[in-house]
């Protein structure tokens, strides 16, 4: 395994100097590749946008998975330029709508918890993101299997900024020492629990869905502000940050209030633009009724 990440990280560090535009051209390739001949989770893509989209013809699935495979190999090269982007091409490339959303949280000297989704380029967004706003950024990662490619891509997917990397069982404890500091801590939270780490379920997409509450418990536990991050692509290259405001008073809210309004905020968004979204997840993997019962031999 050494060697192959030694291979992996050599490729990535060569593919890195070629500019943009013979990036997206590689992409293309890469795109036709993954979608025709390798076939790349085709099954899982299919089978999820079917589900997820009821109401769609096979025709019309197989455009946005067409599209889908176009946005995976895109999110692939620009995450070998991240290697080595610098800030004014970050900055050319990315910004934020309404950022005074922030500002108004910095006044207040609140900390914000961040949830965003898997859609557009969600890595180049949270670096950004880092490097824009003026106080400590935390990002909660589940970490890879293989510890040579979880360390080397940590370092990629922070190059250009001062923030911490969290991982989710640590995240807690972690932002409970810096409470009394102003922090910004990002939550991919589309992300698919292990049966054991199934504690509830919700409506997603026309299915069962079970998802984590670790944005919600800490926000209602530390008094966080909390925000979702929705990532566009007006074109090629280029991406919008929009902020949407979930709840300023987390301690206020019922249990799983905060988890359902950024759940069908995502629904939302994702519906306007299903190519976005990272359909190559096996997001469905557990049935409601398994885990019902294994929670009940517990």
């Amino acid at each position: 395994m050494y060697v192959i990440y030694i291979f992996v990280k050599s490729i990535v560090w060569w593919l890195s100097l070629l500019p943009f535009r013979l990036l997206y051209c590689i992409s293309d390739i890469l795109s036709f590749l993954l979608y025709y001949v390798f076939r790349y989770r085709k099954n899982v893509v299919i089978a999820n946008l079917t589900k997820s989209f009821p109401e769609k013809s096979p025709a019309k699935i197989r455009e946005i998975a067409h599209k889908f495979y176009s946005n995976l190999s895109d999110i692939i090269v620009e995450t070998i330029k991240q290697r080595r982007i610098g800030e004014k091409s970050l900055e050319k490339r990315i910004r934020i709508t309404n950022y005074e959303i922030l500002d108004k949280y910095y006044k207040n000297s609140q900390n914000i918890i961040a949830v965003m989704g898997h859609c557009s380029n969600w890595e180049l967004s949270i670096m950004y993101l880092g490097l824009k706003v003026p106080r400590k950024a935390f990002v909660i990662v589940k970490p890879l299997s293989n510890k040579y490619f979880d360390s080397y891509f940590g370092s990629i997917r922070l190059r250009l900024v001062k923030a911490g990397i969290i991982k989710f069982k640590d995240s807690y404890r972690t932002l409970l020492k810096h409470r009394d500091k102003p922090f910004i801590c990002v939550f991919v939270a589309d992300q698919t629990p292990t049966r054991g780490e199934i504690n509830y379920w919700t409506t997603f997409l026309h299915q069962d869905t079970p998802v984590f509450l670790g944005a919600e418990k800490i926000a209602r536990s530390l008094n966080c502000a909390v925000i979702f991050i929705e990532v566009n692509r007006p074109k090629r290259g280029f991406y919008e940050l929009t902020i949407h405001e979930i709840e300023q008073n987390p301690r206020e809210t019922k249990p799983y209030e905060i988890t359902e309004k950024h759940v069908q905020l995502l629904e939302k968004i994702i519906q306007n633009h299903p190519e976005n979204w990272l359909w190559s997840h096996k997001r469905w993997k557990h049935k409601k009724d398994d885990n019902t019962i294994l929670l009940s031999q517990q």
